[in-house]
């Protein structure tokens, strides 16, 4: 209730209690008057002393009723006063509040007439005469605001989440904020955000600028030429190739805008011909030869609305290679010519695509009209009757060898021995055969006279079958001695068993030595890859890199199982958070499934497991390998989900699938389950699940595998939970990025290999490294003070010559020293004991071949923490 509502509450009540205390006066005097009057005629004075009594009592009650009505009243117009005074504050306060708003501020009531305002709000119409008073609806103030024109501009909607935003005549840009008071009244507030729409305006043109800047820079560094043209005609975006490739004088680009002018102009006549074809029809291109004798190809990319981009790329390089090419296929035909045998090829469709000469000169065609023609029209139906069988199993993917009888242009019967070799493509079907044929005549008859020898020895064979039969008593004689030997064969074999364990143990013992040189040749190519190269070049060492990649899992697979079944492999079995684990194999795998356009998602675990990390990593790495392997198209999931006292690490995919009849036989050795055609997938010994298998068994782990064919597969593993020990010395620590650890880093390495010792170096001295290498302590102490020498990691192999090892090289040179040198211990070795004994002595283990991006990451993480 208002305070003007409290006043005239009082005023009534105060009317109304001076009313009552009229009637009461009056009442009063009445009764006086009556008692007055009355006492002369009443005949009996007790009677009248008490009715007079009565009137006192009645006169006195309504008397004090009146004092305290009266009293109440009092007390009622201070209160009055009281509250209309603080009324009167609240309202100045609230007006000086209003006031103090920096925006304009305008209060409606639930009919949409203003019941205050302040400065800020009146001071919008300052300049157009309009007064704006109380009472002034929200309509009159839209008409007047459209007859003056101060609003340009309105966005936005009330309608909307944002708030509407108007530009006003004077430039300024206000925002308009309302709110429904709860008696149905309308609050308005406008904000002047001038300054905040220049801002935004600058950040904006900033913000393009940046992206011009961007963009030009993206297109200075591409290697071809590139001209943008609008659709006006005129040069938009050029860069510093086309004018290098065009000739074009870099000062005219800026005054002739006009690219058929540009192009037209000094002696780039060369370019005139792109300017001609129709972009409408889609991309376009053309080759053409420049005086110097580069060869460009330019091609034109019309773009939506409208003008075009060309493009100049120098494809030099690749017409050389084609016409190379050209000269080794001439000098293929020439060899081929010269070769007695017949030699074609013929497509799947059976028709001629090469012939040798003589091939055409059997048959009688003249040079080169063979090629097209199917071989039934060459060799005739009936001839072609007799071969076709053939040429379907090899079609079918089969190399077929027989003779056939021919008859040459003389009409002479002739043997010949034909071969036919399936051409196979990518995905492994045949869409082609290589056909060799030879003249076998001379070996045919040369046969038939061995055989006509062979018919007289018979006769001879005949008189020795009396002999034989002398000697069939022998043989029983024999009999008893052969069941001797039969008893010497099993001891034989019972020897060849324990041969072939030893064979086994000793293949997992002399890793060391078969990994050496591949190690060494991984770190080369390692080296190479970090190197700017030409592009053939590139591809090349990346082919020698993926070849050493394919030998290094084939044998590191042969080795593995050698190992597993020696039993010289123990599970170092420990708690450990799972996090990282996943992590460096998730980010180990994303590169490769970018590389073959899959997508790998990830999905970590904070839980702790107890198992032997690198052995659990051995069987992540084969589930995902599998699923990138035979997986062509879609994704691969790799996560975990918890089980009540385990961890389940599981590797989804939609690859090919696997048939259910087959979910037990691919865990066998040297068992696969491919598709029909292999294709791509043929790669491997299959023995990835064989060592997943022998390895979950060490470790107590449970495999298994779901699979519907054609959707995909789902490898898992189920890992116990575990407890982490806490530990004191975990401290964080602050992570640089890897070149900044490895640029000037002094490193020290010791191998017996030299050729390993070059490739290290030439590695990381590519890295910003200072490597020294040595082949032994004698050897290091010749090329650096190992007492006082500046040093930042030792990278020292475990096997050294004489029967020397890294461990004790390592603490000959650290009792020289003050300093605590971080170690990365190099090795084949992969027994626990010696990895508890690295381990126990604080240094890193690496195990051979080295990867050189892993060996990367390592070396930074040992100088970070040394940092």
């Amino acid at each position: 209730m208002s305070a003007s509502e409290q006043m005239l509450e009082l005023q009534a009540r105060i009317a109304e209690l001076e009313r009552d205390n009229a009637k009461l006066r009056k009442i009063n005097g009445a009764l006086i008057e009556r008692v007055e009057s009355g006492g002369g005629h009443r005949a009996d004075p007790y009677g009248a002393f008490e009715h007079s009594v009565v009137l006192a009592e009645q006169v006195r009650e309504r008397t004090e009723a009146l004092n305290s009505a009266l009293l109440q009243l009092k007390r009622s117009n201070r209160a009055l006063t009281l509250a209309s005074e603080e009324a009167e504050m609240s309202q100045q306060r609230l007006i000086d509040a209003i006031e103090s708003i920096s925006d304009g501020f305008v209060l409606f009531d639930r009919d949409r007439r203003i019941l205050l305002s302040n400065s800020h709000f009146r001071a919008f119409w300052h300049g157009t005469g309009i007064r704006i008073e109380d009472g002034t609806t929200i309509a009159d103030l839209k008409r007047l605001a459209d007859e003056h024109g101060l609003i340009l501009e309105e966005s936005g909607s009330r309608a909307g989440s944002g708030s509407p935003v108007m530009k006003l005549a004077n430039g300024h840009w206000m925002q308009v904020n309302e709110k429904v008071t709860r008696d149905g009244g309308l609050v308005v507030l406008y904000t002047d955000i001038t300054e905040l729409k220049a801002f935004e305006e600058a950040k904006r043109e900033r913000a393009l600028a940046q992206k011009s800047r961007l963009l030009q820079s993206l297109v200075d560094h591409l290697s071809q030429g590139v001209a943008l043209v609008n659709g006006l005609g005129e040069l938009e975006v050029w860069n510093h190739r086309f004018i290098e490739l065009s000739g074009i004088d870099p000062a005219q680009v800026p005054q002739q805008r006009l690219f058929t002018e540009l192009v037209a102009g000094g002696d780039v006549s060369v370019l005139a011909p792109i300017t001609a074809l129709q972009c409408s029809d889609g991309v376009q291109a053309l080759e053409q030869t420049l005086p110097d004798g580069r060869v460009l190809e330019i091609r034109t990319h019309p773009m939506p609305a409208s003008g075009y981009v060309n493009t100049y790329t120098d494809i030099t390089e690749r017409h050389r290679y084609a016409e190379t090419l050209r000269e080794s296929e001439q000098w293929i035909r020439l060899i081929t010519d010269h070769v007695p045998a017949l030699i074609g090829y013929v497509g799947e469709d059976l028709r001629y695509q090469f012939s040798n000469k003589v091939y055409d000169e059997w048959y009688g065609w003249p040079r080169g009209e063979l090629n097209g023609r199917l071989i039934s029209e060459v060799q005739g139906e009936t001839q072609f009757r007799k071969i076709r069988p053939y040429m379907e199993r090899a079609l079918a993917g089969e190399s077929v060898t027989f003779e056939i009888d021919e008859k040459n242009l003389h009409g002479e019967v002739r043997c010949m021995l034909k071969s036919y070799v399936p051409n196979m493509d990518s995905s492994g079907r045949a869409v082609g055969i290589f056909v060799m044929i030879r003249d076998i005549t001379e070996r045919r008859r040369t046969a038939h006279a061995l055989e006509q020898a062979y018919q007289h020895l018979e006769h001879r064979v005949g008189e020795r079958t009396a002999e034989l039969t002398a000697l069939n008593d022998k043989l029983r004689q024999e009999i008893h001695e052969r069941v001797a030997i039969e008893a010497r064969l099993r001891e034989a074999k019972k020897e060849a068993e324990q041969a072939n364990l030893s064979k086994t143990k000793f293949l997992a013992a002399v890793s060391h030595d078969l990994l050496q040189p591949l190690n060494a040749a991984r770190l080369f190519t390692g080296a190479l890859q970090e190197q700017d190269m030409a592009e053939p070049v590139s591809r090349l060492v990346g082919s020698v890199s993926n070849s050493l990649a394919d030998v290094e899992s084939l044998l590191s697979t042969l080795v593995d199982i050698s190992k597993l079944d020696a039993g010289v492999i123990t599970p170092d079995i420990n708690a450990f958070c799972v996090r990282e684990l996943l992590q460096n194999i998730a980010n180990e795998y994303s590169q490769v499934a970018r590389k073959e356009n899959l997508q790998l998602r990830f999905v970590s675990s904070d839980a702790v497991i107890r198992s032997d990390s690198q052995l659990l990593a051995r069987i992540l790495r084969n589930f995902l390998s599998n699923a990138l392997r035979y997986t062509e198209t879609g994704r691969i999931l790799f996560g975990c989900r918890r089980r009540r006292d385990s961890l389940l690490i599981e590797v989804w995919d939609t690859g090919i699938g696997i048939a259910e009849e087959k979910l037990t036989e691919i865990f066998l050795e040297f068992k696969r389950i491919l598709p029909q055609g292999g294709g791509h997938h043929d790669k491997g010994l299959g023995l990835g699940l064989a060592i997943v298998d022998k390895i979950s068994r060490i470790l107590g782990h449970q495999v298994a595998v779901t699979s519907v064919p054609g959707r995909g597969s789902v490898f898992s593993v189920e890992v116990p939970l575990g407890t982490l020990e806490p530990r004191s010395d975990s401290v964080p620590v602050h992570r640089e990025p890897a070149q900044a650890w490895l640029d000037n880093a002094r490193l020290w390495v010791v191998d017996n290999d030299q050729a390993i010792c070059d490739g290290m170096a030439t590695l990381m001295q590519g890295w910003g490294c200072e490597v020294v290498t040595a082949l032994s302590l004698t050897d290091l102490q010749l090329k650096v003070s190992v007492a006082d020498g500046l040093v930042d990691l030792l990278i020292v192999d475990y096997h050294l010559d004489n029967d020397d090892n890294g461990i004790d090289l390592v603490a000959d040179i650290k009792r020289q020293r003050n300093d605590d040198l971080p170690v990365l211990m190099v090795t084949a070795n992969y027994s626990h004991e010696l990895k508890q004994q690295i381990r126990d002595l604080g240094y890193l283990l690496m195990h051979k071949p080295v990867r050189p991006m892993k060996l990367k990451t390592t070396l930074n993480h040992l100088l970070n923490t040394r940092g």
